[in-house]
């Protein structure tokens, strides 16, 4: 199982580690996500993500953009 730091998943995502962080968010999760909000670990108050939980995230949002 791999783990990810914010900063690891943004690379992976090409995206800023603040845009990492705002998806992360709970006000994030209540809005427009709110169906597919992206999974994240906190581990002694650090954010962790899963790689296989981040490519079936990705998975599923690439399935509810054609559905």
């Amino acid at each position: 199982m791999d783990i990810l730091t914010a900063t690891e998943l943004a690379e992976m995502l090409k995206m800023s580690k603040g845009q990492i962080y705002e998806m992360t968010k709970e006000r994030t999760r209540t809005g427009s996500m709110k169906a597919h909000p992206l999974p994240v670990l906190k581990i002694n108050g650090n954010l962790r993500f899963r790689k296989g939980d981040v490519e079936a995230w990705l998975g599923r949002l690439a399935v509810s953009r054609t559905a």
